[in-house]
């Protein structure tokens, strides 16, 4: 008999450990800034102005082309977002990460990153937002967002990322 009420016990256990581990990643891989709860609840809204609210409703990133801090078209539209998003927000300060692929050295990265950031607090700052607002930092090829070499994941990592300070 203790042995069959063992046997119940791990065969709950296994199925609630398969079951915490069950998710549907979103898009980018990563839980979003909804908080839901596993017991059917809704998913909560992200706080108004918090870093959940821009990743989840505005976007956080913006993506380069290799050895580039030119801005496309496609990225513009997500930095007007973000413009208008902090003019809603004006307690809100941010910082700009620059980031880079694996390739070159870690000097040119570090480099390049400084200037993919430098662009993007550029065009927020032209669309009225106070540079005392925004920093900048670079963080090179150091914090990939994607491991790989390849294409797809390099292309991931060439980015600058809007954090909520």
């Amino acid at each position: 008999m203790h042995m069959r009420h063992l046997s119940f016990v791990c065969a709950v256990a296994a199925v609630a450990m398969v079951a915490a581990c069950s998710t549907t990643p979103d898009s980018g891989g990563m839980q979003s800034g909804a908080a839901g709860s596993a017991h059917g609840e809704p998913a909560r809204p992200a706080v108004p102005g918090s870093e959940a609210d821009l990743q989840t409703n505005v976007g956080d990133r913006i993506f380069f082309d290799k050895d580039s801090s030119l801005i496309a078209a496609e990225a513009l539209k997500t930095l007007e977002r973000q413009a208008q998003w902090l003019t809603k927000y004006p307690n809100v300060k941010v910082t700009i990460e620059g980031h880079c692929d694996e390739r070159g050295t870690r000097d040119y990265n570090l480099a390049l990153g400084y200037r993919r950031a430098h662009e993007v607090k550029e065009v927020l700052v032209a669309h009225g937002i106070d540079a005392a607002r925004i920093t900048t930092i670079s963080y090179g090829k150091e914090r990939p967002a994607v491991v790989g070499s390849d294409e797809a994941a390099w292309a991931q990592n060439r980015r600058a990322v809007t954090v909520v300070d």
